[in-house]
């Protein structure tokens, strides 16, 4: 799998900083007002709405609040009306983005996302393009002073998971969808916090880019595509060239 290059640390260190300005809580509170919605609000029959409220706590968000948008899904409280929209879209470099957005008004979110590839030189893809590139993992980002590689190894793939990855400051521990909740409560209940915890796209092939210019222009079109407010999740085959890794380093 892809996603093991300087440009995923940077990324990671970037989204630790966003998920301090409170920016998470508004993405999680919309998965599981969308989550309730679809399955209903009981976390024992709705897998979906149990792993958003895991993904809540592991936040830190206020059991009110969980709760409050739980409500909000199965129509207990008024709220708003979201639905799902997944872009699958090209950069600069013939890189591949996906991107999982949560709009109340796909007829706004579409083109704005359409205008953001435009002005920095991406397009969206037909569909099945540029999915078709990239499978759906479980991935849980643990600091590496929590725990020895070993016991890590031997307590995820205990649980399920299919790798751990050692990548100095810390451990990427990867699962399949199936097994992620299954992953994640047994490092959760061992007293064990992660940086990322999430199921995403993964790149199957990385593309790596070793042009300076085009590199910078992939990076501002995540950035911009990130920042928009009804965008879940970018993710995206891109990876600096070993050259561009010291640099940006």
């Amino acid at each position: 799998m892809s996603g093991h290059s300087k440009w995923a640390t940077i990324k990671r260190k970037k989204d630790a900083i966003d998920s301090k300005r409170g920016a998470i809580f508004t993405k999680v509170v919309k998965e599981i007002t969308v989550a309730a919605r679809m399955g209903g609000g009981d976390i024992n029959t709705n897998p979906r709405l149990r792993l958003a409220v895991l993904k809540a706590k592991a936040s830190n968000m206020p059991k009110d609040n969980i709760d409050r948008a739980i409500k909000k899904g199965t129509g207990e409280l008024e709220g708003i009306v979201y639905e799902e929209c997944l872009y699958e879209c090209f950069g600069p470099g013939g890189t591949a983005i996906m991107v999982e957005a949560v709009t109340d008004k796909k007829s706004r979110t579409t083109p704005e996302i359409k205008s953001i590839l435009t002005k920095l030189g991406g397009s969206l893809a037909t569909t099945g393009s540029v999915s078709r590139l990239f499978e759906r993992k479980g991935i849980i980002v643990i600091p590496s002073d929590q725990i020895s590689e070993e016991e890590l190894f031997e307590l995820a793939v205990g649980a399920g998971a299919e790798d751990v990855q050692n990548e100095g400051e810390v451990f990427r521990v990867v699962t399949s969808p199936d097994d992620y909740e299954a992953v994640q409560t047994a490092l959760t209940d061992k007293g064990i916090k992660s940086e990322e915890s999430e199921i995403k796209f993964v790149a199957l092939v990385g593309a790596e880019v070793s042009d300076k210019e085009i590199a910078e222009k992939v990076m501002k079109l995540i950035d911009n595509l990130e920042g928009h407010d009804d965008v879940q999740g970018v993710n995206s085959n891109f990876e600096l060239s070993p050259e561009l890794e010291k640099e940006f380093g």
